[in-house]
């Protein structure tokens, strides 16, 4: 598939110039088709079939199977999981923690990557946060930070300004300290290749809503081989454990223990259509169009006078984030929405909005909104 054949097969892209592919990414129609086409399966004719449980299995093993192909890894190191949140909570909540434990996370971070640390908080654990300048992170200051860690939590592309963090780097050093590490990766996979085994972090989370173009409802864990020994989940339900009808039970032996009951399997469907078409379109061809598109959105800006370029002048990334000269850059974004050019405002740097450019964007897209600074 072409960028032109899947912006083509994209009904929103008729009624909006879509520059927010980093909070959610809409779905092309053979995506939609296969979460309908699930629900109509699971519903009208699996019940009189091969039943309603092992239907909907079979779309649990066959995602599980799609996205373990798409790092690389085995299949029994993913599980499904709602969104990044959900994982990144159920990985926190899976975790023996005791008073006086550490856990270290950047200030980079979305509140999926801060707000279970703060309820931890009131169990005794220590956080720490890492303090970053421009999107960057101080190399000494982070070694010092996960000397004594339990666990480090950090983004592999920052939300704020589109920058890559040395993940391989910082888990290397966290695993010296004896420390795990527990890695935000929703802004990479669809836009980029991901390589977790080169990461080699214990635990990488995240979801197909964005990048991928999936649905909103599935998400991933992927769980190193071995790291789940550390994981003593806080929910268990039949997907869990290896005999849901044992006198003792037993968790699954890989990340599968973090699953636990009984959720729509339509989401997954989605997911897994959503990857073998970002595969059909091909990462050289993704990355080579969001470069060329952020450069010249980037070029605009540098040039405006009344925005000023906060994400790197070079690609890393998608995302593109930048502070205008405006009190008020929620008015700023709304008022572009009406004019049908949709993009975000952020919490922090102060000022800022972010566009997110993808492979489906254009440079007419890219134009519109330099032509609004």
């Amino acid at each position: 598939m072409t960028p032109t054949e899947l912006r083509a097969a994209m009904p929103a892209l008729d009624r909006t110039i879509y520059l927010n592919t980093g909070a959610a990414g809409p779905s092309p129609t053979n995506v939609v088709e296969a979460v309908e086409s699930c629900v109509e399966c699971h519903e009208y004719e699996s019940p009189a079939a091969e039943g309603m449980y092992p239907a909907a299995f079979d779309v649990f093993d066959e995602t599980r199977e799609t996205i373990a192909s798409h790092f690389d890894v085995d299949s029994d190191e993913i599980a499904l999981t709602q969104s990044t949140t959900d994982g990144i909570n159920r990985i926190a909540a899976a975790l023996d923690w005791e008073r006086g434990d550490t856990v270290v996370r950047t200030d980079l971070e979305h509140s999926s990557g801060i707000l279970p640390w703060k309820r931890l908080k009131r169990r005794g654990v220590e956080v720490e946060v890492v303090e970053s300048d421009g999107g960057r992170l101080d190399t000494d200051e982070t070694k010092s930070a996960v000397r004594d860690a339990k666990l480090v939590c950090l983004s592999s592309l920052t939300w704020s300004h589109g920058t890559r963090l040395p993940v391989r780097e910082i888990v290397e050093t966290a695993h010296d300290a004896g420390a795990l590490v527990l890695v935000d990766a929703v802004q990479c996979p669809g836009q980029m290749p991901v390589d977790v085994r080169e990461w080699g972090a214990d635990f990488v989370a995240g979801a197909g809503h964005k990048w991928l173009l999936g649905p909103f409802g599935a998400g991933f864990v992927h769980v190193a081989p071995g790291a789940e020994t550390h994981l003593d989940p806080a929910h268990i339900g039949y997907r869990s454990v290896e005999d849901p009808n044992a006198e003792e039970y037993a968790y699954e032996p890989g990340a599968h223990r973090l699953e636990v009951g009984t959720v729509s399997p339509a989401p997954y469907a989605g997911l897994s259509e959503a990857i073998e078409t970002i595969e059909s379109v091909g990462y050289q061809a993704i990355q080579s169009r969001v470069e060329d598109l952020t450069d010249r959105l980037k070029e605009g800006i540098v040039n405006s006078e009344t925005a000023r370029l906060l994400s790197p002048r070079e690609y890393e990334s998608g995302l593109v984030t930048f502070a205008i000269d405006d009190p008020d850059p929620e008015a700023f974004v709304e008022e572009l929405a009406d004019d049908g050019v949709r993009i975000r405002s952020l919490p922090f740097p102060e000022n800022a909005v972010r566009a997110s450019v993808h492979v489906f964007n254009s440079e007419a897209d890219v134009d519109e909104l330099v032509e609004w600074l």
